[in-house]
C-alpha cells in the first residue's frame, strides 16, 4: 500500500473504533512493510489485537493492538479524546510487561508517547497526511522493529539537575544586583515551592481523570 493510498482510504473514512481500528492497523502494517498481527503471530503470543490486561485502578480491559517489547496501541473514533485514550493505556501498562511505547490513533493522528523508566517522555504525533514523508513512515517503522531508536536521552535526574542550576543562577544574578541574601532565599523557596504546587495539580487531575 503506498501512502497515497492510505491517506485516500482514510481521509473519509466515519466508521466507529470498533468497526475500523483492525482494518487500519493492517493497512498500516502493510504501507510499512510489516506482517500484521495475524499474519505474523498466529497464536498471540506477542503481537495481537485485543490483548487482556488487568487495569491498575482495577477490574479487566484490553489493549486493542500489542506488541511485546515495542508498544501497546489504543485505538478511539476519530476526533475522540486521546488523552483519555493514553490514561487508559496508562493503567494498562504495568500488566502488559511494561512496553517501551504507548501509542494512541484516532485514524486522523497517531500519538506515540515514550514510556522508558527514568526518562523524560517525548511525544511525537503523526498526522494523517504525514506518512508521505519517509522519515515519518521510518518512525512508525521503528516502533515495531528497533523501539530504541526512539528512546528519549535526557533522565529525569539531568532535568532535576538543570533545574536546581537555573534557580542557583538566578540566585545568584538577584544577589549581584544588590538585593539581600535573605530575600533571595525567599523568593528562591516561593518559586520552588510554586512549581511544585503546580506538578501536585497537575498530577492530582491526571489521577482523577483515569
Amino acid at each position: 500500500m503506498t501512502p497515497a493510498d492510505f491517506i485516500k482510504k482514510w481521509n473519509n473514512v466515519e466508521l466507529k473504533e470498533r468497526t475500523a481500528s483492525q482494518s487500519h492497523f493492517i493497512d498500516l502494517c502493510k504501507l510499512l512493510g510489516i506482517d500484521d498481527p495475524i499474519t505474523e503471530d498466529p497464536k498471540g503470543d506477542w503481537f495481537t489485537f485485543e490483548k487482556g490486561a488487568s487495569k491498575t485502578s482495577g477490574g479487566e480491559g484490553w489493549a486493542d493492538v500489542w506488541r511485546r517489547d515495542c508498544f501497546a496501541w489504543e485505538y478511539k473514533g476519530k476526533r475522540a479524546n486521546l488523552d483519555k485514550a493514553f490514561d487508559q493505556l496508562l493503567q494498562y501498562a504495568i500488566a502488559l510487561e511494561n512496553p517501551p511505547l504507548l501509542i494512541v490513533s484516532d485514524m486522523n493522528v497517531i500519538r506515540l508517547h515514550t514510556n522508558w523508566t527514568n526518562t523524560v517522555q517525548t511525544v511525537h504525533t503523526i498526522q494523517l497526511k504525514d506518512p508521505t514523508d519517509a522519515a515519518n513512515r521510518d518512525l512508525l517503522r521503528d516502533a515495531f522493529l528497533d523501539p530504541e531508536k526512539l528512546k528519549p536521552t535526557k533522565t529525569r535526574q539531568l532535568v532535576t539537575e538543570e533545574a536546581a542550576q537555573r534557580f542557583a543562577d538566578m540566585a545568584q544574578r538577584l544577589r549581584s544586583r544588590g538585593h539581600a541574601p535573605q530575600e533571595v532565599a525567599h523568593f528562591i523557596n516561593r518559586l520552588c515551592f510554586a512549581c511544585l504546587q503546580k506538578m501536585w495539580t497537575f498530577c492530582r487531575i491526571r489521577c482523577l481523570s483515569v
